[in-house]
């Protein structure tokens, strides 16, 4: 193992250490006027453009086991579609809980990274970049998360908020616009925010 593939690893694992940090500490949670939006995901976009796609992947994945065993340990009405411990539909629940808590966070990573691949190529201003890859990785969270429950849960989904299944694309999409869009805003100015200070530090 080269030294490069070492301080890769290092790095990666550091910026796991902070996603589990993030993940389990008020940290994890900025209040908004309305809203508390999540962090945890920040570090995944950051590691993804500082350290390719396969990280963010790796990040992504760090990320969703935090939120599978938090909705374990400590479950709410929507833990179904987090933990495959607390499926409403056995099996395939849980191998639908599995895709969400993991893979779709998973996700974050590989297309915030490969976003900044091909914004370096078309040579774009990292000025704009940083905080496009910080909307676009969060708006990824939001949209494969709540597409999935809408695509693969949406009965129980009806079920646990009492509403006919046909009223299940509303709620989805309210939560879209109440808690996804001021997330991704916030994710922009803080990957713009942090993600300039730090390439400024490297230089």
């Amino acid at each position: 193992m080269g030294k490069k593939d070492l301080r890769w690893m290092t790095s990666v694992a550091l910026m796991a250490a902070i996603v589990i940090l993030l993940a389990n500490t008020p940290l994890g949670m900025i209040q908004l006027p309305i809203i508390k939006a999540t962090t945890v995901h920040i570090p995944v976009i950051l590691g993804a453009i500082w350290f390719g796609p396969l990280a963010g992947a790796i990040l992504g994945v760090v990320f969703g086991f935090c939120s599978m065993i938090s909705n374990t340990m400590a479950p709410t009405l929507l833990s179904f579609a987090f933990s495959p411990f607390m499926s409403m539909s056995g099996l395939a629940g849980a191998l639908k809980a599995i895709w969400i808590s993991v893979g779709c966070r998973m996700m974050i990573g590989v297309i915030s990274g490969w976003f900044w691949i091909i914004a370096k190529k078309l040579r774009i201003n990292t000025t704009i970049s940083l905080p496009i890859a910080g909307f676009l990785g969060s708006m990824v969270n939001t949209a494969f998360v709540m597409g999935s429950i809408y695509v693969l849960l949406a009965s129980e989904y009806a079920a646990m908020r009492s509403v006919a299944i046909d009223a299940v694309w509303g709620l989805i999409m309210g939560t879209v616009i109440a808690s996804g869009i001021p997330e991704a805003v916030a994710a922009a100015v803080l990957v713009g925010i942090i993600g300039k200070i730090v390439m400024k530090v490297l230089k």
